[in-house]
């Protein structure tokens, strides 16, 4: 994987960003099992200097190189700046890096990012790591997970539209947004809107006015409707829905990502997926899984109401 190696064999695999808390160890450990399931070789690669507890298995992790704490207490620094410290550091060692990667040819790379959001949105340091791995035929994907949770508060998923274009912009890598934690949605609270809504990222204006009903809102209707203008300008941001436990569900951000980082899969793999999903609808299922979601929470608003007006 020298930077003179062109003619070598591509590498594929994801970079996943995002959020603390939005899922990012999480996913890893569970497309780690859902690819190697189908035949796929997958290396889990941890990049957070911050991340002690990995459910996964990790081939190459910081921690061997620095972490978190170690910076902390020896540069008398705090968790963001000791943050920023550990990916500079690891920018300066990319030789490092480079051959802890070169144990696993010919494998698909998972990289579990940290999640500090100004990493990927002002600092250089990881956009500049994420650039030096395409220079060593890396062929890679970010994939931006934001907690579905967003989507019951209006002003905030407002804030995840702008942060996850900002992402797109700033990482420079071909992008896939992902709700996460879809699993949960139902116990978030109610949405304004069907679920379509916020994955498609469809006519914010009705966002806006939805906002401009709360008092405090109100007086901010034309900022609003200036961030909402800049989201829809790009027209960039769209999401899929994710639940890890679902293989259906992790089958197609799989597949949105392949396609995003150009991976094609070998019959071999095609088969073995073919039989895991054996049991799936067909494999344009985005809608149907959207709608199955949206249909239950539904239903659990329904049970509640009802449930309200059996007790009055």
């Amino acid at each position: 994987m020298s930077e003179g190696s062109k003619g070598s064999s591509l590498a594929f695999g994801q970079v996943v960003i995002g959020p603390p808390g939005s899922g990012k160890t999480t996913y890893c450990h569970g497309m780690q099992e859902f690819m190697g399931r189908i035949g796929r070789k997958v290396t889990v690669v941890n990049l957070d200097p911050a991340n002690e507890a990995m459910p996964y298995q990790c081939a190459v992790d910081i921690a061997e190189l620095i972490t978190l704490p170690d910076v902390m207490e020896n540069l008398k620094l705090g968790p963001n700046g000791g943050l920023i410290y550990c990916m500079e550091y690891l920018e300066a060692n990319f030789d490092w890096l480079q051959e802890k990667l070169a144990a696993f040819r010919g494998h698909y790379y998972l990289f579990d990012c940290p999640g500090q959001v100004e990493l990927y949105t002002h600092h250089d340091a990881l956009k500049n790591v994420f650039a030096q791995l395409a220079k060593w035929n890396f062929r890679l994907a970010a994939v931006h997970l934001v907690d579905s949770h967003y989507c019951t508060d209006p002003g905030k998923f407002i804030s995840v539209l702008c942060t996850s274009l900002s992402t797109m912009l700033h990482v420079e890598l071909p992008h896939v947004n992902v709700l996460s934690k879809m699993d949960l949605i139902e116990q978030y609270g109610k949405l304004a809107f069907n679920l379509d809504y916020y994955t498609e990222v469809l006519d914010l204006s009705y966002l806006v006015d939805h906002l401009a009903s709360d008092p405090f809102f109100r007086n901010y209707r034309r900022l609003n409707e200036k961030l909402v203008e800049v989201i829809e300008d790009y027209s960039l941001v769209s999401f899929v829905p994710l639940n890890v436990q679902d293989k259906e569900s992790m089958r197609q951000v799989m597949q949105a990502v392949d396609k995003a980082n150009g991976y094609s899969f070998g019959d071999q793999e095609h088969r073995s997926l073919e039989a895991l999903m054996s049991a799936a609808v067909g494999a344009d299922f985005h809608f149907a899984s959207t709608l199955a979601v949206q249909e239950r929470y539904v239903q659990s608003q329904d049970k509640a109401v009802e449930e309200e007006v059996m007790d009055l």
